[in-house]
């Protein structure tokens, strides 16, 4: 066979070699931590969420929902878990809360799309939308936390009491701590109200979640523009 003919089919040593799958290398065992380092794509978290089985979430689920936006973004805001309509789609935030956060950041100005990133604690949903357990936000925030390296946000809006505990094992009420920010492994941290909270809380007279929350996305938006200023004047 003619080297030029034999080059098309990949013959001998010219034969690319296949990038290698490190699903192997994620442990099962829920006391295992995910290693800093495991991933250098999207697309791989992705993947191999949907493959896991770290706790008994896999089980159920219809797909595994990692992220939308910007991953590059300055801001990244972080979920519970996904609901009935993140597990169909495979994307978080797509139900009326997640128009509802999409509202919120628009109100001052932050496009949902190009200037944040959104995951939630646990990729996969929770029967009945039930809170994640202790042991399964244990088993999902390695993922998490591979997308914070990956995107490296300067701000993290931590949306709801489960968020904050399931990153920065914080266990106070949310009521207690939204509108203080936090540090987190160098990072701005602001504890929010979650948005399907807020649903079920309409009402917009001083003092109430709604009204709450507007100082508090104003504050974000105001710590957002102190750290762009001197990459934009860059």
């Amino acid at each position: 066979m003619p080297e030029e003919q034999a080059s098309l089919f990949h013959f001998g040593q010219n034969a690319p070699s296949p990038e290698p799958d490190t699903f192997d290398r994620i442990p099962q065992d829920v006391r295992v931590p995910i290693a800093p380092g495991t991933y250098s794509t999207f697309d791989q978290i992705t993947a191999h969420c949907n493959r896991c089985h770290r706790c008994e979430l896999g089980a159920t689920r219809t797909h595994a929902v990692v992220g939308r936006g910007n991953p590059e973004a300055i801001l990244m805001v972080v979920g519970e878990g996904p609901g009935e309509n993140e597990d169909l789609t495979g994307i978080p935030f797509v139900g009326k809360a997640g128009q509802l956060l999409d509202k919120i950041l628009s109100s001052v100005g932050l496009d949902p799309q190009k200037d944040v990133y959104v995951s939630n604690i646990v990729k996969c949903r929770p029967p009945g939308n039930r809170k994640p357990s202790p042991e399964e936000m244990k088993a999902c925030v390695g993922y998490l936390k591979e997308q914070i390296r990956l995107v490296d946000p300067k701000i993290l809006l931590l949306a709801g009491g489960t968020a904050v505990e399931g990153l920065t094992g914080d266990k106070r009420g949310i009521t207690k701590i939204r509108g203080q920010w936090l540090e987190w492994e160098g990072r701005w941290a602001m504890p929010f109200f979650h948005p399907a909270f807020l649903l079920r809380n309409p009402s917009r007279e001083a003092g109430s979640p709604k009204w709450l929350a507007w100082q508090d996305i104003q504050q974000v938006r105001a710590k957002y523009d102190e750290l762009i200023a001197p990459l934009s004047a860059g």
